[in-house]
């Protein structure tokens, strides 16, 4: 059975749109879908939290929505991203917006009926956190499937843009709708979004897939290789470094943002929304400055000042004695949000081969997830023992000291990489047929060098052994013989005979690079052995005569 790897695109020849990204009929109706989608969850938020704050005065209990909706998230990204990389992405979304639909309809109805306990409104917004974890990786995977690769850039442009437009639209109006209509009101449109999404992926046909001659990876297998490749990746590891700097302490303010508001004189859920409209309206002007800040400062320099201006938010929101000190604080907060988690995922997606790319934002995803879940919590019970002021204080404070200590995890430093497979090893000979799962796999390749190049020949050689790393190998080691100077021995140990075949698929042209600088210091051709661990035999258990 073969493997989805790649997509026959149409189109690409035809002339550029005037529209851009909006030329493509697909992808306009799933951005206003998605947007309109977005729109209702931002209601849903808006809600859930005002309504938490009214049924329970316990700053724990309002903060647990906060983990409630970042803990799924955190548990479940990592199995969506690797979903994503081995299923069809539309079916995928299909699915996971059909159950959330069926949550929301029937959440909604609960709270119509007067039936929504603090429990039930935990629990409601966990299932719907557990759907949009699944879908999370999937949305971010489709863009390519939707325009041609010249209109991607203006995709993920428009796709930035219709999400912050939600930010700002979706919590005034949902702040209002309480107000003039009542709380049960964003809930049921929260629903109704829902089914326009649905109608638009039922609608969408992508384009055809083409078929690889290898199996799809074993889903377990392929779990444990996307986070070996996370492990060994240094261009992903230095944004999860930046990443676990900032998110802890910004969480604070999304935690405790409904007691702010409660705090201030013009309190009441449409002042609640109309903070975090402030927050959107905030965030669009982060996504307009974006492009020229980034090339006037780069990315380091403008993730350190965005975080002075997340520490300025958190001060000033623990300060705020009225209504306007509140929505600046907000504004900052929503410019510095955006321009922070718009540059590290950039970063993180110039640091990701395509093979591995819906595993590898996942688990970038996850990172902030679990950092804002467990964080959350953890503001929660400060400020219900010493109070917001002092929580919010505190998490300023964290996120300047965080900035020192972060520097050396440079951003992007994956730019300019060619990931794109080099495709130049050859599938081995064998003399019996091998099963895909039997394993694990045993390769060696023996080298031959002038011992006068022996240092340059290990240091290019732990640049190949990250390589293999990254690509499966859960072992991997160089020898050195004791009875012939220059002859080494290179080993690496991979789970199955599949993985292995997809490892050699794996080897990027910036990998290949290294390679050739070790072929280069070799007097002969290498020579690769490949060895499998035989099958075990049954054991037959039969009674004693």
């Amino acid at each position: 059975m073969g493997r989805e790897t790649g997509t026959e695109r149409t189109g690409e020849s035809a002339p550029a749109s005037r529209w851009g990204a909006f030329g493509s009929l697909a992808f306009t109706v799933i951005w206003a879908a998605s947007t309109m989608s977005n729109i209702g969850i931002a209601m849903f938020d808006t809600a859930t939290g005002w309504y938490m704050a009214n049924i329970s005065r316990d700053p724990m209990v309002v903060a647990l929505i906060q983990t409630a909706t970042s803990l799924p998230l955190f548990l479940f990204t990592i199995p969506a991203g690797t979903l994503t990389d081995l299923v069809d992405a539309r079916r995928l979304l299909l699915g996971v917006n059909v159950a959330i639909l069926a949550v929301s309809a029937g959440f909604a109805a609960a709270v119509s009926l007067g039936f929504v306990t603090p429990k039930l409104l935990l629990g409601a917004t966990f299932l719907l956190g557990v759907g949009g974890a699944l879908a999370a990786p999937a949305w971010v995977s489709i863009a390519p499937l939707l325009v041609p690769a010249r209109d991607l850039d203006a995709a993920v442009a428009a796709n930035t843009a219709g999400y912050n437009i939600s930010r700002a639209v979706g919590p005034a109006v949902g702040g209002l709708v309480i107000a003039w209509v009542g709380v049960s009101a964003p809930f049921w449109i929260n629903a109704i979004s829902d089914v326009a999404i649905v109608a638009a992926l039922v609608w969408w046909r992508p384009p055809r897939r083409i078929a690889s001659s290898l199996p799809a990876e074993r889903f377990l297998s392929a779990i444990r290789t996307g986070v070996r490749h996370a492990r060994h990746n240094h261009h992903l590891h230095a944004t999860l470094m930046r990443t676990l700097a900032f998110f802890p302490f910004a969480s604070a303010y999304w935690a405790l943002l409904p007691l702010i508001a409660r705090a201030q004189p013009a309190q009441g859920a449409a002042f609640y929304g109309l903070l975090l409209a402030a927050m959107g309206v905030g965030a669009i002007a982060g996504s307009a400055a974006l492009s020229r800040l980034k090339a006037w400062l780069g990315p380091d320099a403008l993730v350190a000042w965005s975080s002075v201006g997340t520490a300025v938010a958190l001060a000033m929101f623990a300060l705020a004695r009225d209504p306007f000190s509140a929505m600046a604080a907000g504004a900052i907060a929503g410019v510095t949000w955006t321009l922070i988690i718009s540059t590290l995922y950039v970063s993180a997606q110039l640091s990701l081969p395509n093979w591995v790319r819906g595993r590898g934002l996942a688990i970038f995803l996850t990172a902030i997830f679990g950092a804002t879940t467990f964080a959350s919590a953890l503001w929660g019970q400060i400020a219900a023992l010493r109070g917001v002021d002092l929580a919010l204080y505190l998490a300023a404070a964290g996120v300047l000291l965080a900035i020192p200590m972060s520097w050396g995890s440079r951003l992007q430093s994956g730019q300019g990489a060619d990931l794109a497979p080099s495709l130049h090893w050859r599938s081995p000979r064998v003399a019996f047929d091998v099963g895909w799962s039997q394993g694990p796999a045993l390769v060696t390749i023996r080298y031959r060098i002038d011992p006068l190049h022996r240092d340059q020949f290990l240091s290019a050689m732990r640049e190949i052994g990250q390589e293999r790393r990254r690509d499966g190998a859960y072992a991997w080691g160089v020898f050195e013989e004791l009875t012939t100077e220059g002859r080494y021995t290179e080993t690496f140990l991979i789970e199955s005979w599949l993985e292995l075949m997809h490892l050699y698929e794996r080897v990027t042209n910036a990998d290949r690079r290294f390679e050739d600088d070790v072929r280069k210091l070799l007097l002969e051709t290498p020579v690769v052995t490949h060895l499998i661990a035989p099958r075990r035999a049954r054991r037959s258990f039969k009674p004693a005569a």
